[in-house]
């Protein structure tokens, strides 16, 4: 039975182009349409429409005169559960080659500025070759490398990791990790901020993030002093691109020979762009929402002057009633269904807090898209899944992405991705809904959903994606689920194919014989 949509129901500004869209061609409405969400109420009642089965988009009615063009409310999408799949472009199809790569272990590279293994790591690497990797992607801890003093830079381990690596005829991928190691999921070692950025902070501890309660993270650098000359003399933005030189001259054999394909540019916690929202050294566990983390002085002093040039000095504060990091929504004045965050000072608020973070990935983006001129650069941002099937998405307000049924958070962070030739890499791309509604039916989550969002989003403004797994990965299940969002002609959906997937993460569990051969039979699916 189809179902009739209401295009009131799609975001709003995107309605425009919608009816543009229609009204030049309408075979247009598909690749126009936005991705179509499924919305829960506080009560776990829901509604779905998948935009893969979207059939087709008409009028629901007509002018007196036939002529007079209709608002953007007269139109409905026409849905099928069954048919009406449009055809993907030959150049995306089943057949196409994917490259993979794998994430090296976090400490492959000791506090010593040294490979930590180098015989256990050549055989690892052999046996990813036999598998038929494309490349491998490393970690360079800014924590690591310029540990001591201000600008002074030890590469000599990553030399040799390099070398390593290109003996061996793999790629490479190489991540600015400008955050702490330790404290989050998958975390097994840890490796601080640079002890001098430490010193610093432990006179003026608003360099970090810092909660409503006061709390200071640690694991990176708050985006309030991406400007401020707190740093010894040197602002946040002029301490990276410091680093990225250095390290752009001092590894140039491998970015001359080809060895490295890629520089992921590390952008806030886990080398993610989002605020440090669930930090779990501060309590919060899953599916907790989080806290927003603008309370350092910088950041509150940006706040008070964005409401005062409202005329609005009543703003000048955080949000009440958010909760604390393990609440759930409906328990929040702000976060509940229709609740503050849909009130003029909570888009005040939500637009402020999630300029900040674009704003933050396009000072580094520039900077880094100048320094590794004619090679690949890319940003991570993580999928925050929980509470997607919610109106307000607390989890990624919190974190920074200004994303609900009302408004599109992803669609200007990857536009400022494309002014800098950046590809994005996102995450979870192998989780499951169903198995999520199974374990767990009070999270609301959606990570399938969130993904298609995110890829359809990209799509239309034109990037390249890739993807990585946010958890460890070793079933058939899971990988078919990577296969299906990197080639969409698989489930005859419309889209483009990922440009690549890296693995999260070499450990020993994935050599264990049924393991690895999975994963083989992966590799080998997603090389055509």
């Amino acid at each position: 039975m189809a179902l009739a949509l209401p295009l009131s129901l799609v975001q709003p500004r995107q309605q425009a182009q919608l009816m543009t869209s229609f009204a030049s061609s309408p075979s247009k409405i598909h690749s126009a349409a936005p991705p179509l969400r499924r919305i829960s109420n506080s009560a776990g009642s829901s509604r779905s429409v998948n935009r893969s089965t979207i059939l087709d988009v008409k009028p629901c009615g007509r002018s007196s005169h036939g002529t007079t063009p209709m608002s953007a409310s007269s139109f409905c999408f026409v849905t099928g559960a069954t048919s009406g799949y449009i055809a993907c472009s030959p150049d995306d199809d089943v057949y196409a080659y994917i490259p993979v790569y794998v994430m090296l272990p976090l400490g492959t590279i000791n506090k010593n500025c040294e490979v930590s293994d180098p015989n256990g790591l050549c055989n690892d690497l052999r046996l990813l070759k036999s598998a038929g990797v494309d490349g491998v992607m490393a970690d360079c801890w800014w924590g690591i490398v310029e540990d001591q003093q201000p600008r002074e830079y030890r590469w000599s381990g990553y030399k040799h990791l390099f070398q390593l690596i290109k003996d061996l005829d793999l790629k490479l991928q190489v991540v600015m990790s400008f955050h702490r190691c330790g404290g989050n999921v998958g975390d097994d070692i840890a490796i601080p901020l640079p002890e001098w950025v430490r010193e610093v902070g432990n006179t003026n501890p608003d360099i970090y993030f810092t909660d409503k309660d006061g709390n200071h993270n640690d694991e990176c650098l708050t985006w309030g002093i991406d400007q401020e000359p707190v740093l010894l003399g040197r602002t946040a933005l002029e301490v990276y691109a410091d680093f990225m030189r250095s390290f752009r001259t001092e590894i140039d054999e491998f970015f001359q020979d080809g060895t490295i394909t890629e520089v992921q540019v590390g952008l806030g916690p886990c080398g993610e762009l989002r605020y440090p929202a669930y930090p779990m050294e501060n309590g919060w566990t899953y599916p907790g929402i989080g806290e927003f983390q603008c309370y350092d002085k910088y950041l509150m002093r940006s706040m008070r002057e964005a409401a005062q040039a409202r005329c609005r000095r009543h703003w000048e504060n955080g949000p009440q009633g958010v909760g604390t990091y393990n609440s759930r929504p409906y328990d929040t004045e702000f976060f509940q269904d229709r609740g503050e965050y849909n009130s003029k000072y909570g888009i005040f608020f939500l637009n402020w807090y999630s300029q900040i973070l674009i704003d933050h990935a396009d000072r580094v983006l520039m900077l880094a898209n100048s320094i590794f001129q004619g090679t690949q650069i890319a940003a991570k941002v993580a999928g925050v899944h929980w509470w997607y099937n919610t109106y307000s998405h607390a989890s990624e307000l919190t974190a920074g992405f200004y994303n609900n049924i009302q408004h599109d958070g992803y669609a200007p962070i990857i536009a400022v991705l494309k002014k800098h030739g950046a590809q994005l890499n996102f995450t979870c791309v192998e989780l499951s809904t169903s198995k999520h509604k199974e374990e767990f039916p009070e999270a609301m989550s959606d990570p399938e959903d969130l993904i298609w969002q995110v890829l359809t989003t990209s799509w239309q403004i034109g990037i390249p994606v890739a993807c990585e797994n946010a958890l460890p990965c070793f079933g058939r299940d899971d990988y078919q689920r990577v296969l299906e969002n990197a080639k969409p002609a698989l489930k005859k959906r419309e889209g483009k194919n990922l440009v690549g997937f890296t693995y999260l993460r070499l450990c020993p569990t994935l050599y264990e014989e049924q393991n690895f051969t999975e994963f083989k039979q992966f590799v080998k699916k997603m090389h055509g």
